[in-house]
């Protein structure tokens, strides 16, 4: 698979509504994938990233792009220096705690550590607690409480200790 192919590939993922996509072509796998939520601006440049060869798996292409995003959406989300995203791992309900009457587990400003609960997200009646794999201070909490969060979707963003 040669550089030009992906550049095609990708030419055409961006002037198409698919959101994912995947080809696999003599052991290359090339997956490229465009979020729906813009919380940092990136260059609009290309990226590659190609592994060693190896005796054991076969060589993979990871290509990504940025999506675009309208200018107003960009410039209201601003990422800190430093910071982590909290995504979450499943599509769910968002919920700040465990009972509608009980506190928040976190709110903007407070320290968190690895391991800490952030928020619960349900799925299927199932109530999943999400912790925190980072240690920092909570800057911004992106969902609201009771709203719907998709796969992967970022919820929290932690600036590093």
């Amino acid at each position: 698979m040669n550089l030009e192919y992906v550049q095609n590939l990708i030419k055409i993922f961006d002037e198409s509504s698919v959101t994912d996509l995947c080809v696999e072509e003599n052991g290359v796998k090339v997956s490229i994938s465009r979020r729906t939520e813009v919380i940092h601006q990136a260059p609009t440049q290309q990226y590659f990233q190609q592994s060693h060869p190896s005796t054991t798996a076969p060589n993979h292409v990871v290509a990504t792009e940025p999506s675009a995003a309208p200018k107003s959406e960009v410039s209201s989300v601003v990422t800190a220096v430093n910071s982590h995203q909290i995504l979450s791992p499943i599509v769910g309900t968002f919920y700040r705690s465990n009972s509608p009457d009980s506190p928040a587990f976190v709110q903007v400003g407070d320290k968190v550590s690895v391991g800490k609960t952030l928020c619960i997200v349900e799925a299927m009646k199932l109530m999943n607690e999400i912790e925190s794999d980072v240690s920092g201070t909570v800057i911004k909490i992106l969902i609201e409480n009771g709203q719907p969060v998709e796969y992967h979707q970022p919820m929290f963003l932690i600036q590093l200790d």
